[in-house]
């Protein structure tokens, strides 16, 4: 009993600890992924959580209860061995030559049984769907009142279940006949030798039961671990799973050594030369050859149709990825040679679909500020974003909960939340990807005006759709298949007419515009 205790505790508590530590160094590492990983399919957000909550399971799995079986398995097989031989190692001897077939009695009988519920389950995978979608759209089978068809169709599905089962059941009735019966015949083995033994005077019937008891059920024991095999090779899959994670290097690095750790950003972004495609789709070319300078201070409108690369642009700045040729500058500097978490610092993102998390409304505030906040702040960024008022209405307040993924709160709370959030970080740079398109229009007229504050004094960076939002920028550039075709402010790009490609993107949402 002693034992037992100190061996399951010793070892779950070990599969514990290292279950943690995988999580977070897998976690630690994703995190320090460039974007470009996470958009291969086999990277997929269910892909990793499915890694991080399965994988670290099996290898906690593997070291702790499967070395405990195994250390518990080879040690009663090794005292038992022991034991039988100093008691009486004539009998020993040839129950011991005689286990490997006990042992495959014991295996065979659990791999059949296994596998003919494996292969069961498998054979019925078809009629389950079929039963699933029939449920699951029962509004439109009773609409087209097709409930025989349903069940003509799940009888087919049925007969190969059948027959496979059937022959299954026809092998496994001979292989557990045969492992069952095998067991009483090398019984019988062991009692015939022993009473030979006993007849010539070389074993007395203590010895005899004592040898039987401590022998007799060791096959069943390495039977027991030999039926892991199946475990072990998914072990070794999960284990081979999460090494491929730990160690392989981020082909941007967010904590790079030598990189720079400026004091101070303008916000002077230039993209020079630049030829990008998405690692996900290589054989794309986004640009070519593209250029595009952003004074620091000045706000910059991209527009053009979808696909033209409005988005690309920001992802370069904000180097989720590196460009294929060419250089992306801020103030000068190539945005390679800067440490790279230093540098997001100075940048602050609003995206179309706000990232709120599970948590407090001043949780979500503060997620971006890098140092001490207090609350007048949050309450003072909260008021530029045009958010103060609906939050102080709300029954907690600061505290109020957002759920998972900001559930609670509508399209334009979450924006000004956001919006909030951008603020407080006080961004030298602000982008700003199509941060209203998703918005009805009394929110959008509220999150646009909070938007038109902050861009104030700022590098700003605005990709849009709804034209009507970004007139007051310093500067509209349209873009076209990977290219600036026209660049200018909101009046001079209208007074192209109709040769202009703004005006006719303008034409397009505003039918009734000059």
């Amino acid at each position: 009993m002693v034992i037992n205790i100190i061996q399951h505790y010793s070892f779950a508590a070990m599969g514990e600890y290292l279950t943690k530590r995988v999580r977070e160094k897998m976690l630690s590492k994703i995190l320090s992924f460039e974007i470009g990983w996470l958009d291969q399919d086999e990277n997929a957000t269910g892909a990793i959580c499915s890694r991080l909550a399965k994988d670290a399971s099996v290898v906690r799995s593997l070291v702790g209860d499967r070395c405990a079986l195994l250390i518990q398995t080879s040690s009663a097989v090794t005292v038992a061995f022991t034991l039988g031989l100093v008691i009486s190692w004539r009998l020993a001897l040839v129950m011991i030559v005689v286990q490997p077939i006990v042992i495959m009695c014991f295996y065979s009988k659990r791999v059949l049984l296994k596998n003919m519920s494996q292969i069961a389950m498998k054979a019925q995978e078809k009629s389950s769907k079929l039963a699933a979608e029939a449920v699951s759209n029962l509004r439109t089978v009773t609409a087209f009142s097709s409930q025989t068809r349903i069940l003509k169709m799940l009888q087919e599905t049925q007969k190969a279940p059948i027959r496979e089962s059937i022959r299954q059941a026809w092998y496994a009735g001979f292989g557990l006949a045969f492992s069952q019966s095998l067991m009483p015949c090398i019984w019988a083995l062991d009692f015939w030798y022993a009473g030979i033994l006993i007849r010539d005077g070389q074993l007395g019937d203590k010895a005899l039961f004592q040898t039987y008891i401590i022998l007799v059920n060791t096959g069943k024991v390495i039977a027991d671990a030999g039926t892991m095999t199946n475990d072990l090779a998914k072990g070794t899959d999960a284990v081979q799973s999460v090494f491929a994670v730990l160690d392989r290097n981020s082909l941007i690095e967010p904590e790079d050594l030598d990189g720079e750790k400026p004091e101070i950003i303008t916000g002077h972004v230039e993209i020079h030369d630049v030829d990008f495609a998405y690692p996900s789709r290589p054989d794309i070319m986004i640009f070519r050859g593209f250029s595009i300078d952003i004074e620091a201070g000045k706000s910059i409108a991209l527009v053009g149709q979808s696909g033209s690369g409005k988005s690309t642009i920001i992802g370069l700045i904000e180097r989720f990825y590196d460009p294929m040729k060419g250089v992306v500058k801020v103030d000068g500097r190539d945005i390679r040679l800067y440490h790279l978490r230093t540098l997001r610092k100075y940048i602050a993102l609003v995206n179309q679909e706000p990232a709120l998390f599970a948590g407090t409304i001043r949780e979500n505030i503060i997620y971006g500020a890098s140092g001490e906040v207090n609350e007048s702040e949050v309450i003072e960024a909260a008021k530029a974003a045009n958010a103060h008022d609906f939050i102080a209405v709300l029954k907690d307040g600061y505290a109020t909960q957002c759920s998972d993924r900001g559930v609670q709160l509508s399209g334009g709370q979450k924006q000004r939340v956001a919006i909030a959030r951008a603020i407080l970080k006080n961004p030298t740079i602000l982008l700003l990807d199509e941060a209203t398109s998703a918005l009805d229009s009394q929110s959008e007229k509220v999150v646009q005006d909070a938007l038109e504050r902050m861009m104030v004094g700022r590098t700003s960076v605005v990709v849009a759709h709804r034209l009507s939002t970004i007139q007051s920028c310093n500067t509209i550039a349209v873009l076209e298949k990977g290219k600036v075709v026209e660049k200018g402010n909101h009046s001079s790009l209208l007074a192209k007419g109709l040769s202009g490609a703004y005006y006719s993107l303008v034409s397009l949402q505003e039918p009734n515009s000059p």
